[in-house]
């Protein structure tokens, strides 16, 4: 298991004792076709399979200020920035611009300098239904350049 999984799930099931499929993701291939194969994966959710995306919103390991780590809700401005512009596209549901995360300003390109973490934000994205609401955890920069902003729909 990649640690994007069990670094997740032992919180979640300490015991372990739950089937768990990983899957793979293609970051040679665009953002939209992960949205949009979120979107035939949405009917699992209906089948009770619970769907876990894991990643972060913003990931630039390059720019880590380990000097800082200890500081609460620490982030460069351009981090801020993107937090700011990526959480408002959540809220306002404008998925074009998620999708097209990489059109976006300066801050957002420093934030996803590298897909792999950014498109589990798609998935779960892609399987929300429009009667679903979102909500935020977890939300707080850590060393200048990472934020594990989590997200719930229910």
């Amino acid at each position: 298991m990649d640690h994007g999984t069990w670094s997740v799930l032992t919180h979640l099931f300490p015991k372990a004792d739950i089937p768990v499929i990983q899957l793979s993701i293609d970051k040679t291939k665009p953002a939209e076709f992960h949205f949009n194969l979120a979107k035939q994966l949405a009917s699992l959710r209906k089948k009770g399979v619970l769907i876990v995306g894991s990643g972060n919103i913003v990931h630039n390991l390059r720019l880590v200020d380990f000097a800082n780590l200890d500081k609460d809700n620490y982030g460069f401005d351009w981090a801020f920035e993107a937090r700011e512009k990526i959480n408002n596209w959540i809220i306002n549901n404008d998925l074009k611009s998620l999708i097209e995360y990489e059109k976006q300003s300066l801050a957002v390109n420093k934030a996803i300098p590298t897909p792999d973490y950014y498109l589990p934000l798609l998935y779960i994205l892609g399987l929300k239904e429009n009667s679903e609401n979102i909500s935020f955890f977890n939300d707080k920069l850590v060393a200048g350049s990472l934020i594990m902003t989590s997200l719930i729909i229910s």
